[in-house]
């Protein structure tokens, strides 16, 4: 008899925490300005299941506190980014009934990118983030059997906000937004149609500046300084020290079919990409790339392992920012698409290690936007011109 899911996996969350937070730990070293920030959430659900539609008929509520540096040196980041705050940020929703929900919360890492001249009183922003969600519900064929949406007490966290704050005083801004927030675990269990929310916020952002404690502690003092930093205007983006290269890289996941949910029977699968990229400066450029891919879990369906294989094309988009690299990827098979459809889109996260090697985690669709896997792998570029 196969046990029922109803555990953590340990080392994946240690290992995707890893990815998405050791890169931000040297940044934050040298920024003197700081800000904390609370947001409430309210909104809708976007819901493409079945079983699940009268319980997502009443929204959402959600708080959201982050911790921010806001870096003021002149370096690969500020000019990349127009000096972009970046920090932590802990998330907590009721999405509905618990019993069959949960109670999601999360841990993730943000950036928070300026779109407005820095003098400006209401300054316009751009904020994704990516992190862990837990706490959550999972599917259970007994327990739970109306979560067609989350298959698992564990999920990946993505959020992106577009909104404004506007500056009252010296150390407090008004914030407010709309924003977009998916939890899904990329079929490593299923069900998994995932949980997309869409919806406003609105808050607080409160700025401060760590030298006024070793300057003078007087609440009453009149010998200040500055609680937030003025950013300079944004340098234009710079040119790549090339502008090609050929990139290598292999990935591996595991998935789980939907015969199987509820369970802990899931395959191995395996992503290898050879991609051309076209830099047309720091931050822009164009990718081509071959595709092979092994899905295990095609062995339901398929007797023969070469039925497992799949080729496939594709082309996309990188909005690179210091050592990251945001990617959004179209593709196509070559081969029979084994009952996926036509399209996959590869929307992935990339970190330079080095100027030759990256690490990268993804997720790799069927049907369009339906999870096929998630991916985490490592690249490297053999070729630079």
């Amino acid at each position: 008899m196969i046990e029922k899911n109803n555990r953590l996996n340990l080392p994946v969350i240690i290992g995707v925490l890893f990815i998405i937070f050791f890169p931000f730990v040297g940044l934050g070293q040298e920024g003197r300005f700081k800000s904390i920030s609370v947001k409430v959430f309210s909104g809708a659900h976007l819901y493409s299941g079945v079983d699940l539609v009268e319980k997502v008929n009443y929204g959402y509520e959600a708080v959201d506190a982050r911790f921010a540096w806001h870096p003021v040196k002149e370096n690969e980041w500020t000019e990349d980014t127009g000096f972009a705050a970046y920090g932590f940020g802990f998330y907590s929703a009721n999405i509905g009934d618990p019993q069959v929900f949960g109670n999601p919360n999360a841990i993730y890492a943000f950036a928070n990118f300026f779109l407005s001249k820095p003098h400006k009183r209401n300054v316009l922003e751009i904020s994704p983030a990516l992190g862990l969600t837990y706490n959550l519900n999972a599917f259970d064929a007994e327990e739970n059997p109306l979560n067609d949406a989350i298959g698992a007490r564990l999920a990946v966290y993505f959020n992106v906000n577009f909104g404004g704050a506007y500056k009252v005083n010296r150390e407090l801004d008004v914030l407010y937004g709309v924003d977009f927030t998916h939890f899904s675990n990329g079929r490593t269990f299923t069900p998994n149609y995932g949980l997309n929310l869409i919806g406003f916020n609105v808050g607080m952002r409160y700025h401060f500046n760590q030298e006024q404690r070793d300057l003078d502690r007087d609440p009453y003092t009149t010998n200040v300084v500055p609680a937030r930093f003025l950013r300079p205007e944004r340098p234009p983006s710079q040119k790549m020290e090339f502008n090609n290269s050929v990139d290598v890289y292999a990935a591996i996941g595991t998935v789980q079919n939907y015969e199987d949910q509820g369970t802990d029977l899931r395959y191995g699968a395996f992503s290898g990409v050879v991609d051309y990229r076209k830099y047309f400066n720091r931050m822009h450029g164009l990718t081509v790339g071959l595709d092979l891919f092994y899905d295990g879990s095609l062995a339901e369906y398929y007797d023969e392992n070469s039925d497992h294989y799949l080729v496939g094309v594709h082309a996309g988009y990188d909005f690179m920012f210091w050592r990251f690299d945001i990617r959004v990827q179209l593709g196509t098979y070559l081969t029979d698409d084994r009952g996926k459809d036509f399209l996959f889109i590869r929307p992935a996260l990339q970190y330079e290690i080095s100027k030759s090697f990256f690490a990268q985690v993804g997720l790799k669709t069927r049907n369009g936007a339906g999870a096929d896997w998630i991916e985490f792998g490592l690249g490297w570029k053999p070729f630079r011109w």
